[in-house]
Protein backbone atom coordinates (compact mmCIF):
# COMPACT_ATOMS: atom_id res chain seq x y z
CA UNK A 1 0.00 0.00 0.00
CA UNK A 2 2.53 1.83 0.74
CA UNK A 3 4.05 1.36 -2.49
CA UNK A 4 1.26 2.85 -4.49
CA UNK A 5 0.74 6.17 -2.20
CA UNK A 6 3.84 7.16 -3.00
CA UNK A 7 3.28 6.45 -6.82
CA UNK A 8 0.36 8.60 -6.30
CA UNK A 9 1.97 11.44 -4.75
CA UNK A 10 4.71 11.65 -7.55
CA UNK A 11 1.83 11.53 -10.28
CA UNK A 12 0.96 15.12 -10.30
CA UNK A 13 -0.98 14.67 -13.55
CA UNK A 14 -4.25 12.52 -14.65
CA UNK A 15 -5.31 11.24 -17.82
CA UNK A 16 -7.85 14.20 -17.22
CA UNK A 17 -5.22 17.04 -16.34
CA UNK A 18 -3.35 15.87 -19.75
CA UNK A 19 -6.59 15.68 -22.13
CA UNK A 20 -7.47 19.07 -20.65
CA UNK A 21 -4.05 20.58 -21.81
CA UNK A 22 -3.85 18.70 -25.04
CA UNK A 23 -7.02 20.28 -25.41
CA UNK A 24 -5.95 23.81 -24.94
CA UNK A 25 -3.77 23.09 -28.21
CA UNK A 26 -5.47 20.26 -30.55
CA UNK A 27 -8.95 20.87 -31.84
CA UNK A 28 -11.73 18.41 -32.13
CA UNK A 29 -10.40 14.55 -31.75
CA UNK A 30 -12.13 14.06 -28.26
CA UNK A 31 -11.57 10.67 -28.75
CA UNK A 32 -7.78 10.57 -29.69
CA UNK A 33 -6.92 12.83 -26.86
CA UNK A 34 -8.52 10.62 -24.26
CA UNK A 35 -6.85 7.23 -25.47
CA UNK A 36 -3.47 9.18 -25.61
CA UNK A 37 -4.27 10.91 -22.02
CA UNK A 38 -4.86 7.15 -20.56
CA UNK A 39 -2.02 6.10 -22.59
CA UNK A 40 0.81 8.75 -21.39
CA UNK A 41 -0.81 7.95 -17.64
CA UNK A 42 -0.15 4.22 -17.39
CA UNK A 43 3.41 4.93 -19.19
CA UNK A 44 4.24 7.18 -16.26
CA UNK A 45 2.61 5.31 -13.85
CA UNK A 46 4.68 1.96 -15.54
CA UNK A 47 8.26 3.74 -15.08
CA UNK A 48 7.07 4.52 -11.46
CA UNK A 49 5.95 1.18 -10.21
CA UNK A 50 9.52 0.18 -11.63
CA UNK A 51 11.48 2.51 -9.53
CA UNK A 52 9.50 2.03 -7.08
CA UNK A 53 11.08 -2.31 -7.20
CA UNK A 54 8.14 -3.85 -9.00
CA UNK A 55 8.26 -6.51 -11.62
CA UNK A 56 8.13 -5.74 -15.12
CA UNK A 57 5.20 -7.15 -15.61
CA UNK A 58 3.32 -3.68 -17.22
CA UNK A 59 3.89 -3.98 -20.90
CA UNK A 60 4.75 -0.85 -22.60
CA UNK A 61 1.64 1.25 -24.15
CA UNK A 62 2.92 1.81 -27.39
CA UNK A 63 0.69 3.64 -30.02
CA UNK A 64 -0.32 3.48 -33.51
CA UNK A 65 -2.30 6.20 -34.71
CA UNK A 66 -4.17 6.25 -37.99
CA UNK A 67 -5.44 9.10 -39.35
CA UNK A 68 -6.22 11.46 -43.10
CA UNK A 69 -3.46 14.14 -43.37
CA UNK A 70 -3.52 17.19 -41.24
CA UNK A 71 -5.53 15.65 -39.15
CA UNK A 72 -3.03 16.63 -36.08
CA UNK A 73 -1.37 13.13 -35.89
CA UNK A 74 2.14 14.89 -35.42
CA UNK A 75 1.18 17.75 -33.95
CA UNK A 76 -0.48 15.66 -30.91
CA UNK A 77 2.58 13.60 -30.02
CA UNK A 78 4.33 16.71 -30.62
CA UNK A 79 2.47 18.57 -27.98
CA UNK A 80 1.96 15.41 -25.47
CA UNK A 81 5.77 15.21 -25.02
CA UNK A 82 5.89 18.91 -24.24
CA UNK A 83 3.07 18.22 -21.37
CA UNK A 84 4.73 15.29 -19.88
CA UNK A 85 8.19 17.24 -19.99
CA UNK A 86 10.07 14.74 -21.72
CA UNK A 87 12.37 14.77 -25.10
CA UNK A 88 11.34 14.08 -28.26
CA UNK A 89 12.19 13.19 -31.82
CA UNK A 90 10.45 12.92 -35.37
CA UNK A 91 11.47 10.42 -37.30
CA UNK A 92 9.92 9.28 -41.29
CA UNK A 93 9.55 5.76 -41.59
CA UNK A 94 9.80 6.34 -45.68
CA UNK A 95 13.83 6.76 -44.53
CA UNK A 96 14.20 3.63 -42.54
CA UNK A 97 15.66 0.59 -44.77
CA UNK A 98 16.72 -2.42 -44.12
CA UNK A 99 20.43 -3.25 -42.79
CA UNK A 100 22.74 -3.14 -45.11
CA UNK A 101 21.38 -1.07 -47.66
CA UNK A 102 21.96 2.65 -48.18
CA UNK A 103 19.51 4.58 -46.19
CA UNK A 104 19.17 4.99 -42.17
CA UNK A 105 19.24 2.23 -39.66
CA UNK A 106 16.85 2.21 -37.17
CA UNK A 107 19.09 2.90 -34.31
CA UNK A 108 19.00 6.48 -35.62
CA UNK A 109 15.86 7.16 -34.52
CA UNK A 110 16.99 6.68 -30.61
CA UNK A 111 19.62 8.75 -31.88
CA UNK A 112 17.84 11.38 -32.49
CA UNK A 113 16.24 11.63 -29.33
CA UNK A 114 19.75 11.32 -27.38
CA UNK A 115 20.49 14.56 -29.82
CA UNK A 116 17.61 16.15 -28.43
CA UNK A 117 18.34 15.88 -24.98
CA UNK A 118 22.09 16.98 -25.65
CA UNK A 119 23.79 14.09 -25.17
CA UNK A 120 21.87 13.23 -21.78
CA UNK A 121 21.29 9.07 -22.02
CA UNK A 122 19.35 9.06 -18.49
CA UNK A 123 17.01 11.87 -20.16
CA UNK A 124 16.61 10.26 -23.08
CA UNK A 125 15.84 6.77 -21.72
CA UNK A 126 12.08 8.16 -20.92
CA UNK A 127 11.66 10.08 -23.71
CA UNK A 128 8.79 10.02 -26.76
CA UNK A 129 10.09 8.77 -30.37
CA UNK A 130 7.77 9.82 -33.20
CA UNK A 131 7.74 7.22 -36.41
CA UNK A 132 5.10 9.21 -38.86
CA UNK A 133 4.77 7.63 -41.81
CA UNK A 134 4.38 3.67 -40.91
CA UNK A 135 2.17 3.24 -43.24
CA UNK A 136 4.56 3.80 -46.23
CA UNK A 137 6.75 0.21 -44.55
CA UNK A 138 3.64 -1.97 -45.00
CA UNK A 139 4.82 -5.66 -46.53
CA UNK A 140 4.63 -5.26 -50.57
CA UNK A 141 4.00 -8.18 -52.71
CA UNK A 142 5.42 -8.51 -55.86
CA UNK A 143 6.33 -4.81 -55.87
CA UNK A 144 2.11 -4.94 -55.81
CA UNK A 145 2.18 -1.23 -54.21
CA UNK A 146 6.13 0.33 -55.35
CA UNK A 147 7.37 -2.26 -58.17
CA UNK A 148 10.15 -2.30 -55.73
CA UNK A 149 10.68 -6.23 -56.54
CA UNK A 150 10.21 -9.07 -54.66
CA UNK A 151 13.03 -7.56 -52.19
CA UNK A 152 11.02 -5.59 -49.64
CA UNK A 153 14.17 -3.45 -48.58
CA UNK A 154 11.88 -0.54 -47.00
CA UNK A 155 8.92 -2.35 -45.86
CA UNK A 156 8.84 -6.03 -44.16
CA UNK A 157 12.47 -6.15 -43.57
CA UNK A 158 12.10 -1.92 -41.46
CA UNK A 159 9.38 -4.25 -39.80
CA UNK A 160 11.63 -6.44 -38.86
CA UNK A 161 14.36 -3.50 -37.37
CA UNK A 162 11.88 -1.88 -35.74
CA UNK A 163 10.44 -5.17 -33.47
CA UNK A 164 13.71 -5.15 -31.60
CA UNK A 165 13.81 -1.06 -30.28
CA UNK A 166 9.30 -1.32 -30.08
CA UNK A 167 10.03 -3.52 -27.05
CA UNK A 168 13.64 -3.76 -26.52
CA UNK A 169 15.87 -3.19 -23.09
CA UNK A 170 19.51 -2.14 -23.81
CA UNK A 171 20.68 -0.98 -27.40
CA UNK A 172 23.70 -0.06 -28.86
CA UNK A 173 22.99 4.03 -30.70
CA UNK A 174 24.42 6.03 -33.22
CA UNK A 175 26.01 9.03 -31.51
CA UNK A 176 26.04 10.83 -35.08
CA UNK A 177 22.67 10.58 -36.56
CA UNK A 178 23.41 10.81 -40.28
CA UNK A 179 22.67 7.29 -42.27
CA UNK A 180 25.93 6.22 -42.04
CA UNK A 181 27.62 5.87 -38.77
CA UNK A 182 31.03 4.74 -37.29
CA UNK A 183 29.99 1.50 -35.36
CA UNK A 184 32.51 2.33 -33.03
CA UNK A 185 30.61 5.85 -32.71
CA UNK A 186 27.71 4.72 -30.19
CA UNK A 187 26.68 4.88 -26.57
CA UNK A 188 24.39 2.13 -24.40
CA UNK A 189 20.85 3.01 -23.68
CA UNK A 190 17.93 1.09 -22.07
CA UNK A 191 15.21 1.58 -24.11
CA UNK A 192 12.36 0.32 -22.15
CA UNK A 193 10.74 3.33 -21.26
CA UNK A 194 10.95 5.31 -24.66
CA UNK A 195 7.13 5.46 -25.25
CA UNK A 196 7.16 4.91 -29.33
CA UNK A 197 3.93 6.36 -31.42
CA UNK A 198 3.40 5.49 -34.88
CA UNK A 199 1.70 7.34 -37.42
CA UNK A 200 0.23 7.03 -40.81
CA UNK A 201 -2.95 8.28 -43.02
CA UNK A 202 -3.20 4.72 -44.43
CA UNK A 203 -5.44 6.27 -46.99
CA UNK A 204 -5.76 3.23 -49.43
CA UNK A 205 -6.67 1.17 -46.48
CA UNK A 206 -10.44 1.16 -47.82
CA UNK A 207 -9.07 -0.72 -50.83
CA UNK A 208 -8.64 -3.79 -48.37
CA UNK A 209 -12.28 -3.50 -46.90
CA UNK A 210 -14.32 -5.05 -49.60
CA UNK A 211 -16.33 -2.20 -49.92
CA UNK A 212 -17.16 -1.41 -46.80
CA UNK A 213 -16.03 2.07 -44.95
CA UNK A 214 -13.36 1.70 -42.40
CA UNK A 215 -13.17 4.39 -39.92
CA UNK A 216 -12.02 7.88 -40.77
CA UNK A 217 -13.11 6.72 -43.78
CA UNK A 218 -16.96 6.39 -43.40
CA UNK A 219 -18.52 8.21 -45.72
CA UNK A 220 -21.25 9.79 -43.18
CA UNK A 221 -23.93 6.78 -43.76
CA UNK A 222 -23.22 5.45 -40.22
CA UNK A 223 -21.65 1.91 -41.65
CA UNK A 224 -18.22 2.57 -40.94
CA UNK A 225 -15.90 0.78 -38.40
CA UNK A 226 -13.02 0.88 -36.19
CA UNK A 227 -9.79 -0.63 -37.82
CA UNK A 228 -9.09 -3.85 -36.94
CA UNK A 229 -5.93 -5.78 -36.40
CA UNK A 230 -6.97 -7.83 -38.64
CA UNK A 231 -7.57 -4.94 -41.68
CA UNK A 232 -3.68 -4.24 -40.32
CA UNK A 233 -2.27 -7.67 -41.11
CA UNK A 234 -3.52 -7.63 -44.45
CA UNK A 235 -2.74 -4.32 -45.59
CA UNK A 236 0.88 -5.48 -44.65
CA UNK A 237 1.85 -5.09 -41.08
CA UNK A 238 3.40 -8.41 -39.17
CA UNK A 239 1.27 -9.58 -36.18
CA UNK A 240 4.23 -9.41 -34.36
CA UNK A 241 4.97 -5.77 -34.91
CA UNK A 242 1.00 -4.96 -34.08
CA UNK A 243 1.87 -6.87 -30.87
CA UNK A 244 4.18 -3.51 -29.82
CA UNK A 245 1.43 -1.24 -30.94
CA UNK A 246 -1.28 -2.22 -28.61
CA UNK A 247 -2.49 1.36 -28.50
CA UNK A 248 -4.80 2.01 -31.63
CA UNK A 249 -5.71 5.88 -31.87
CA UNK A 250 -8.45 6.82 -34.91
CA UNK A 251 -8.56 10.38 -35.79
CA UNK A 252 -11.69 11.50 -37.55
CA UNK A 253 -11.05 14.08 -40.29
CA UNK A 254 -11.48 17.90 -39.84
CA UNK A 255 -14.31 19.80 -40.57
CA UNK A 256 -14.81 23.49 -42.14
CA UNK A 257 -15.74 24.45 -38.57
CA UNK A 258 -12.88 22.66 -36.67
CA UNK A 259 -10.41 24.36 -39.37
CA UNK A 260 -11.78 27.68 -38.27
CA UNK A 261 -11.87 27.26 -35.01
CA UNK A 262 -7.63 25.84 -35.33
CA UNK A 263 -7.56 29.17 -37.06
CA UNK A 264 -8.98 31.20 -34.74
CA UNK A 265 -8.96 29.68 -30.55
CA UNK A 266 -6.25 27.57 -29.87
CA UNK A 267 -3.21 28.78 -27.87
CA UNK A 268 -1.34 28.32 -30.70
CA UNK A 269 -3.86 30.02 -33.06
CA UNK A 270 -2.63 31.33 -37.05
CA UNK A 271 -5.10 34.15 -37.09
CA UNK A 272 -3.96 35.83 -33.54
CA UNK A 273 -0.30 35.12 -34.28
CA UNK A 274 -0.53 37.16 -38.13
CA UNK A 275 -2.43 40.07 -36.32
CA UNK A 276 0.25 40.30 -33.38
CA UNK A 277 2.85 40.37 -36.64
CA UNK A 278 0.87 43.39 -38.84
CA UNK A 279 0.24 45.28 -34.80
CA UNK A 280 4.36 45.66 -34.46
CA UNK A 281 3.34 47.78 -38.25
CA UNK A 282 0.43 49.30 -36.31
CA UNK A 283 -1.87 47.80 -38.30
CA UNK A 284 -5.30 46.56 -36.98
CA UNK A 285 -6.01 42.78 -39.02
CA UNK A 286 -9.30 41.65 -38.87
CA UNK A 287 -11.10 38.46 -40.82
CA UNK A 288 -14.70 38.36 -41.53
CA UNK A 289 -16.04 34.72 -40.42
CA UNK A 290 -17.05 34.45 -44.19
CA UNK A 291 -13.23 35.00 -44.70
CA UNK A 292 -12.28 32.28 -42.34
CA UNK A 293 -15.03 29.54 -43.66
CA UNK A 294 -13.61 30.05 -46.99
CA UNK A 295 -9.86 29.42 -45.85
CA UNK A 296 -10.95 26.40 -44.14
CA UNK A 297 -13.30 25.37 -47.32
CA UNK A 298 -9.67 25.78 -49.40
CA UNK A 299 -7.89 23.62 -46.95
CA UNK A 300 -10.40 21.10 -47.62
CA UNK A 301 -10.32 21.31 -51.53
CA UNK A 302 -6.50 20.95 -50.87
CA UNK A 303 -7.30 17.58 -49.01
CA UNK A 304 -4.55 18.41 -46.90
CA UNK A 305 -6.70 19.60 -43.61
CA UNK A 306 -4.45 21.81 -41.16
CA UNK A 307 -1.49 21.79 -42.98
CA UNK A 308 -2.62 23.62 -46.08
CA UNK A 309 -3.79 26.58 -43.11
CA UNK A 310 -0.82 28.55 -43.38
CA UNK A 311 0.28 28.35 -46.60
CA UNK A 312 -3.12 30.09 -47.81
CA UNK A 313 -2.95 32.38 -45.32
CA UNK A 314 0.17 33.61 -46.58
CA UNK A 315 -1.28 33.92 -50.05
CA UNK A 316 -3.79 36.05 -48.82
CA UNK A 317 -1.76 38.33 -46.83
CA UNK A 318 0.96 38.09 -48.98
CA UNK A 319 -0.66 41.75 -50.54
CA UNK A 320 -0.55 43.50 -46.88
CA UNK A 321 2.20 42.24 -45.16
CA UNK A 322 4.39 43.43 -48.61
CA UNK A 323 3.57 47.11 -47.81
CA UNK A 324 3.05 46.60 -44.07
CA UNK A 325 5.22 49.52 -43.18
CA UNK A 326 3.84 52.19 -45.17
CA UNK A 327 0.19 51.48 -43.89
CA UNK A 328 0.83 51.80 -40.42
CA UNK A 329 -2.26 53.22 -38.65
CA UNK A 330 -4.50 51.31 -41.04
CA UNK A 331 -7.65 49.13 -39.98
CA UNK A 332 -7.60 45.99 -42.63
CA UNK A 333 -10.43 44.00 -42.75
CA UNK A 334 -10.13 40.55 -45.04
CA UNK A 335 -13.17 39.17 -46.73
CA UNK A 336 -14.35 35.96 -48.45
CA UNK A 337 -13.60 38.07 -52.07
CA UNK A 338 -9.91 38.30 -50.96
CA UNK A 339 -9.45 34.77 -49.96
CA UNK A 340 -11.01 33.53 -53.24
CA UNK A 341 -8.65 35.54 -55.12
CA UNK A 342 -5.71 34.48 -53.45
CA UNK A 343 -6.26 30.84 -53.66
CA UNK A 344 -7.27 31.44 -57.50
CA UNK A 345 -3.99 32.29 -58.60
Amino acid sequence: MKEKREIYRFLHVTPRRIFEQLDQFVVGQKHAKEVLAIAAYNHLKRIEYLKFGGDVSIRKSNILMIGPSGSGKTYLARTLARILDVPFAYNDATAFTEAGYYGEDVEVAIGRLLYATNQNVSSAENGIVFIDEIDKIARRTGGARTGAGSRDIGGEGVQQALLKILEGEKIFVPLNVTAHWNKYDYVEIDISNVLFICAGSFSDLKDSAEGQSIGFFNDGTGNGREVSTEDLCKYGFLPELLGRLPVHVELEALSASDLVTILTEPREAMIPEYQRLCALDQIQLEFTPEALFEIANAALRQKLGARALRAILEKVLHPILFVAPERAGERITIGPEEVRAAVSV
